[in-house]
């Protein structure tokens, strides 16, 4: 039963707990005292006879082969047994880089055998053993020749978390197993089947050391019973240390596998005397002896917050690419890079600001994020205020234009602003999409803002405003601040404002920070183009290692009636990896944005300073074409650009050090903005 259900919590909510087992011939027996006694969810069973060698095999006198020593045949168990409560354990006695010519080979032959075997049985993972020494090409190479043929099936790779200045274990490049993962994975470029599985031993590296592997492709960790400690009551817990680490695997939807034997002192009934998280009475007889660590971590998740309504809502949309308009594909629909998408050909793609028109169900979704008005009308009525004396509040009418006003909800901010600071307004709504502004009508006549709203159906660059404005008031920004071109169409607007007038809002700065993002990697990859390298894609970022902090790129500042002003900026960056994190590998990096509406009202997704609750903008990632791998010490150079042009505006972006990366999206020519 999933950790999730026992608390009653929601199905898609819960995480699941395996258990390492020993070889054993009969498999349903195993699968019934592991899941029914010991209340685990799947087991991670060896597959093969551990003294099973190939050259061993005596042929038999015909010429067939001997039938090799599996645990039973397929019909011993059901396809959906085997499919959702079996991980194949990949025998540990193999070591494809020994010197032993015979071992070696024996060893390639067995591990071909098994993955062979697991994947007839319909397995949804194999547990392969650690590589036994710092070198492990040839391993590597067979696990590559496996993974080119395979079908669905993952493999994950045994991986200890060995503390960086641990040099106890020879086998492993600088006491440092991220080392040990970084140069498979290299070896087997980076395929998506290929996985991690970690060895949570007694003693943890650092944090900063361990929050690289969030950003991998971790499918599972293994826990130890010698990791616990013993309460006072006699049962087993887990380090603070340890029960941050084991959460954030849950938070990330890592399986956890207790693997051991039962510790001397730990009594084989649960917490609250051999209730489990059903609140069923299981006999003392019958429990696994395994199952108060189970009870424990399932006790640990339960103790997590529930996921809040806003983060329940993002849930699919994690780490789930969105892809910018390409402006030479017309196959591509046009939607908006903010929170509300319409899938097609499984990509999500933004919105061109200046070419196309939104839809009634993303304008819908825009305007249910009521923190990011709240910010508005906070900041419209401030600048009301200062705008208006309260002496003259009677007697002066301030005029503000919403340039893209949609459906309107900027313009009832507007109208609440004014009546909370007792202030008169004038409002013209500008809005170019003809199907909103036949929604605008109706609002406003249901309404009764006859005498306060203008609707004006038409492009902001195109209209001759009747009168100046004292507040400007848009909503342009994108993930990255200037990525929906609000620079150029409130460059354009600005004639509309008076030379003392207020831009809300008043300026923007995006920010990038360099990121471990292996399944966005691989997503992108798997399109084997360089156009999808050179595409910078809203997600939702989950699992990610951000390496350091963020650092702002460009800045933009309205009104600016600069008589020498251009949107082309250009920004050198670099970036500090914290010493004891490690070596780790860059993906690509996250953008965010921060604006100020006005004076010290702000609103932004830049992590250190994000609004909270509100969700109208998911970050902006810039993938790498080849990852870049940081060692300790090294610092990261990272160039960015902002370019525009006659019709387009786009980003290009390279690393300088440590290693040099190609520019990307040179000259605009895979992802661009049209103007």
């Amino acid at each position: 039963m999933a950790l999730g259900e026992r608390g009653g919590w929601d199905k898609s909510e819960s995480r699941y707990c395996g258990v390492e087992t020993d070889f054993n011939d009969d498999m349903p027996h195993l699968l019934s005292f592991n899941l029914s006694s010991g209340g685990f969810d799947f087991v991670v069973a060896t597959l093969m006879d551990p003294n099973y060698r190939p050259s061993l095999m005596e042929k038999d006198i015909g010429g067939g082969s001997h039938v090799l020593s599996f645990a039973g045949s397929d019909l011993v168990l059901s396809p959906s047994q085997w499919s959702s409560h079996v991980v194949g354990k990949i025998s540990s006695w193999i070591d494809l880089d020994s010197e032993d010519e015979i071992l070696r080979m024996d060893s390639e032959t067995t591990l071909k055998q098994e993955i062979s075997w697991a994947s007839h049985l319909s397995l949804q993972a194999c547990l392969l053993p650690s590589p036994k020494g710092a070198s492990c090409a040839n391993y590597a190479r067979c696990v590559n020749q496996i993974l080119q043929s395979l079908n669905n099936m993952q493999l994950w790779l045994r991986i200890p978390l060995v503390k960086n200045d641990d040099d106890t274990m020879d086998f492993i490049p600088s006491g440092d197993s991220w080392e040990l993962w970084n140069s498979f994975r290299l070896l087997c470029e980076h395929h998506s089947q290929l996985s991690v599985a970690l060895d949570v031993l007694s003693s943890l590296p650092s944090a900063n050391s361990l929050g690289r592997w969030f950003g991998e492709p971790v499918r599972a960790a293994i826990i130890h019973t010698d990791s616990f400690l013993t309460n006072a009551r006699g049962y087993p817990c887990l380090s603070r240390h340890h029960q941050k680490l084991i959460t954030g695997f849950l938070n990330h939807s890592i399986q956890v596998v207790i693997s051991g034997k039962l510790n001397n002192g730990v009594p084989s009934v649960s917490l609250d005397s051999a209730l489990d998280h059903t609140g069923t009475n299981v006999e003392s007889s019958q429990r696994h002896s395994l199952r108060p660590y189970l009870d424990y971590i399932a006790y640990l998740y339960q103790r997590m917050d529930p996921l809040p309504e806003q983060e329940r809502f993002e849930l699919s949309y994690r780490d789930f690419l969105q892809s910018p308009l390409q402006g030479h594909n017309p196959l591509f629909h046009i939607i908006s890079d903010e929170f509300c998408t319409i899938e097609f050909s499984n990509y999500y793609l933004s919105f061109q600001p200046l070419m196309d028109n939104l839809e009634a169900q993303t304008y819908e979704t825009f305007e249910k994020d009521s923190v990011k008005y709240i910010q508005y009308q906070r900041a419209i009525g401030n600048a009301l205020v200062d705008r208006v004396p309260d002496e003259e509040a009677s007697s002066l009418t301030t005029v503000l234009m919403v340039v893209g006003a949609g459906r309107g909800p900027l313009v009832r901010a507007s109208l609440q602003a004014a009546e909370e600071t007792g202030r008169k307004l004038k409002i013209y709504a500008v809005e170019k999409n003809p199907n909103a502004v036949v929604t605008l009508h109706s609002l406003v006549r249901l309404e009764g803002w006859e005498k306060t709203v203008t609707i004006v159906s038409c492009d902001m660059r195109c209209w001759d405003a009747p009168e100046k404005a004292d507040i400007l008031v848009s909503e342009l920004l994108g993930s990255f601040g200037d990525n929906e071109l609000s620079p150029e169409c409130l460059d354009g607007a600005q004639r509309f404002l008076k030379q003392d007038g207020i831009s809300i809002p008043s300026s923007y700065t995006s920010f990038i920070q360099p990121v471990t993002a292996s399944k966005l990697h691989n997503d992108v990859k798997s399109h084997k183009d360089v156009v999808h390298f050179e595409t910078a894609y809203v997600v939702k970022v989950h699992s990610v290692a951000r390496l350091a902090p963020c650092e702002p790129v460009f800045t933009f500042t309205h009104p600016n009636f600069s008589t020498k002003k251009s949107n082309q900026r250009y920004k050198k960056l670099r970036f500090e990896i914290p010493s004891d994190t490690g070596s780790s590998m860059v993906h690509g990096f996250a953008g965010y944005f921060d604006a100020m509406l006005y004076k010290d009202v702000h609103l932004g997704i830049e992590p250190s300073t994000a609004t909270p609750n509100m969700f109208s903008w998911f970050a902006i990632f810039f993938p790498l074409r080849t990852p870049v791998c940081i060692r300790p010490g090294s610092p990261l150079e990272v160039h960015f650009w902002r370019c525009c042009g006659s019709t387009k505006v786009w980003y290009e972006w390279c690393v300088a050090s440590p290693n040099p990366s190609p520019v990307h999206n040179s000259n605009g020519r895979s992802y661009w903005v049209g103007l």
